[in-house]
């Protein structure tokens, strides 16, 4: 057997997740007192770059060697790794981040719990396993990650870890988080269950201030209390990605949910409470966001046009036809009409994200949908048998659109 002999552990989310009775998905082993060539010897295959992490030859589940880390320079790269025979599972465990994610089970059964994480567990308690989890700031955007995933749970954050982690805001160790990190557990984040927590969380320690400027921004920020009753504008994209995921949208969708008001953070301040102009304003700093972060074209693409256009769609009834198909334009829908379902509901998650009006229905979708449609239906090969060429086509194309649409409204 492949693992005869070997001292085995398994670790990680995996134990977490079974004792919280949830789907275990996979599995994560540690293994005690071998070597390298020990394990490739048996037909494991080395994976790991920095530290041995072998891939078993069968179940291709990850078997890594139990190891010891130090830092030794600023950010998530400056650490050195020490694994060998002489590492024992109590010292593999405590360089873990969390208490809940810091235990193990031997092959009888028998948990190993050095850092009474199942005690956390039982009081829904994310709380640190040492100051040495100061050494990482990914583990700041890690804790946040995991409060949005088991905030339905009634975990929260212990106060001791959210002082640890201001701590390490102030002195400097999330200025060192490379983009692609942070977009990578950023968007692993707004996928859980509850993604707005993951933003409260950053906040309350500060480092969305030093991550997403212009999101921390927001808080604080006025809003008409006829159109906003949570009035405070951060509060308000709280509620839009708590709407989010609760219309089980796609990341593209909640990543819109997040930044489709950054215009509002630079509204002159004699403007306030009122934001006219917001969308246009945000554009720009929706494109300076996802630079910096490296948010995928998808993901910034769908953000863009959100920002650009929320507000038209929930006026659409109000709108003249020309307006109506200057944002169907805007958005590329008849190239790319595949793209109205997620610009649907992100706006749809906007309109719902407000203190108390958070049932309302959102009709608008269904009026842009059947403008979409109507619009698609007019084929320019008709205006060819009527003999117009070049430029002609397009403007005869774009007036029946328009006629389509006035069509649609006057039947309301």
């Amino acid at each position: 057997m492949t693992t005869a002999g070997l001292e085995i552990y398994e670790v990680g989310g995996a134990i977490r997740d079974r004792l919280l009775g949830r789907e275990v998905h996979e599995r994560d082993w540690v293994v005690v007192g071998a070597t390298p060539e020990a394990m490739t010897e048996r037909g494991f295959r080395p994976v790991g770059r920095e530290f041995p992490v072998f891939l078993h030859p069968e179940t291709h589940e990850e078997y890594a060697l139990a190891r010891t880390e130090r830092k030794t320079g600023p950010g998530y790269h400056g650490f050195t790794f020490h694994a060998s025979p002489d590492v024992g599972l109590e010292a593999d465990l405590a360089r873990r981040d969390l208490t809940v994610n810091a235990m193990a089970q031997a092959p009888d059964g028998t948990l190993i719990d050095p850092f009474r994480g199942r005690d956390d567990l039982e009081a829904r308690q994310l709380r640190h396993v040492s100051t040495a989890f100061r050494e990482d700031p990914v583990r700041i955007l890690r804790l946040a990650r995991f409060a949005a995933r088991f905030a339905p749970l009634g975990f929260e954050v212990a106060a001791e870890t959210m002082e640890l982690c201001r701590e390490m805001v102030a002195s400097g160790e999330v200025d060192a988080l490379v983009p692609e990190r942070v977009w990578q557990e950023t968007a692993r984040a707004l996928m859980a269950p509850a993604p707005e927590v993951f933003i409260r969380i950053l906040r309350d320690c500060g480092a969305l201030a030093r991550l997403m400027p212009e999101v921390d921004c927001l808080f604080g920020i006025p809003q008409p209390p006829r159109h906003h009753p949570e009035i405070d504008t951060g509060e308000h994209i709280l509620l839009v990605l708590q709407q989010s995921a609760r219309l089980e949208a796609d990341l593209p969708t909640r990543f819109s949910a997040l930044v489709h008001d950054l215009g509002k953070g630079i509204t002159p301040a004699d403007h306030l409470p009122g934001h006219r102009g917001h969308e246009a304003r945000g554009v720009p700093l929706v494109e300076t966001f996802c630079e910096r972060l490296r948010v995928p074209s998808g993901c910034r693409d769908l953000a863009r046009g959100v920002t650009r256009y929320h507000l038209d769609c929930h006026r659409v009834r109000e709108l003249d036809p020309a307006e109506v198909l200057a944002m169907l334009e805007g958005l590329d829908l008849f190239r790319r009409p595949t793209r109205v379902d997620a610009f649907l509901l992100a706006c749809e998650a906007d309109y719902r994200g407000r203190l108390g009006l958070e049932e309302r229905p959102y009709p608008q979708a269904e009026q842009v949908r059947e403008a979409l449609v109507r619009c698609r239906r007019i084929d320019a090969s008709r205006f060819v048998e009527q003999g117009l060429k070049g430029a002609a086509i397009g403007d005869a194309i774009r007036e029946a659109r328009v006629a389509a649409i006035a069509e649609l409204q006057a039947g309301d």
